[in-house]
């Protein structure tokens, strides 16, 4: 009787035990964590990084990486992974490991960096051609220009985009400070109104598929279509104007009329009786009179021909109104 009582006590126990297991909380998987539980997990880390390193990394809780609210809010081992033998002794594992799922070390390869940013922002369709594109070609990281933990990423802000950008590409920085440039040093307009420097379907990291939509996004006037147009402007802009800056205003690549003869390089016959266009190229009058005097020299193709972007003026074949 006794043997039976005390295997109905033990069998009591066991489901007491058994409840008491089922209603306390589940260890907290890096899936399950809550944004607020991750960030204080994270206070394991900031015991002793802080903003005495060399990137302060504290204000990255000023950030959307550090918003308690957002459930996509990633906690420091979400990028550099778990670090447990770091906790344990400093000495026996770097305590930047990238990507959280890697069970070994790799020093702070650019590729690692990447997946770890990648593995939320690869969703953006603006990251949707960062592989292949010449960026990632050029084995950059994304904090080759982006300061992850610093609450003022200069990089996205539109004042201070250009100063990062700068840091490679020198010959652009020259001639954003030409006598004739887009407000980039002004700060009103950034790299990125113009390129997607995380990759593109179009030249030259361009937010459109070509030149010409690029520059219609701001320059909608000169898009057309037009009853007379101007070739050189719908093939592409930069036929004409250099984009990043120039000393001829405005853009342009070289003066006319030395530019415009690159195309029309016949004779004028400007004071011709049949009021005729320049020779040598299509439309113009076979066998009209060159022009007799030098009453033209040296004047801007521009001074008659206005409208170079085209027209739609039923008389304005020549461009000229």
């Amino acid at each position: 009787m006794t043997i039976f009582i005390n295997i109905i006590m033990l069998c009591g126990f066991l489901m007491a035990s058994a409840h008491a297991e089922s209603v306390q909380p589940l260890a907290v998987t890096a899936s399950a964590k809550s944004p607020a539980q991750m960030i204080d997990r994270d206070s394991e880390c900031t015991r002793c990084h802080d903003e005495n390193e060399t990137k302060p990394i504290l204000s990255i809780y000023q950030t959307a990486h550090g918003n308690k609210a957002d459930a996509r809010t990633p906690s420091c081992q979400s990028c550099h992974g778990e670090s447990v033998k770091h906790l344990a002794s400093k000495s026996d594992a770097p305590d930047v490991i990238f990507g959280a799922k890697k069970a070994v070390y790799t020093p702070n390869k650019t590729q690692d960096q990447n997946v770890a940013c990648l593995s939320c922002h690869e969703k953006d369709p603006k990251r949707t051609h960062w592989q292949g594109g010449a960026h990632q070609a050029a084995d950059l990281s994304c904090t080759s220009c982006h300061v992850v933990h610093s609450a003022h990423d200069k990089v996205r802000e539109k004042p201070t985009q250009a100063l990062v950008c700068f840091t490679c590409h020198q010959d652009q920085k020259a001639q954003a400070n030409k006598f004739s440039h887009h407000p980039i040093p002004e700060g009103k307009i950034a790299c990125s109104d113009c390129h997607n420097p995380h990759g593109s379907a179009g030249p030259k990291l361009l937010v459109k598929n070509t030149v010409t939509e690029t520059c219609y996004t701001c320059h909608a006037e000169k898009r057309g279509p037009f009853l007379w147009e101007h070739q050189p402007v719908t093939e592409d802009c930069s036929n004409c104007h250099t984009p990043h800056g120039s000393n001829i205003t405005p853009l342009l690549k070289s003066r006319p009329p030395f530019m415009c003869d690159e195309c029309h390089d016949g004779t004028h016959n400007s004071v011709s009786p049949v009021a005729g266009n320049a020779a040598g190229i299509q439309g113009g009058l076979t066998g009209a009179p060159a022009n007799p005097s030098a009453s033209y020299t040296g004047r801007a193709c521009m001074n008659c021909h206005s409208m170079v972007h085209g027209s739609n003026n039923p008389a304005g074949a020549l461009l000229q109104r």
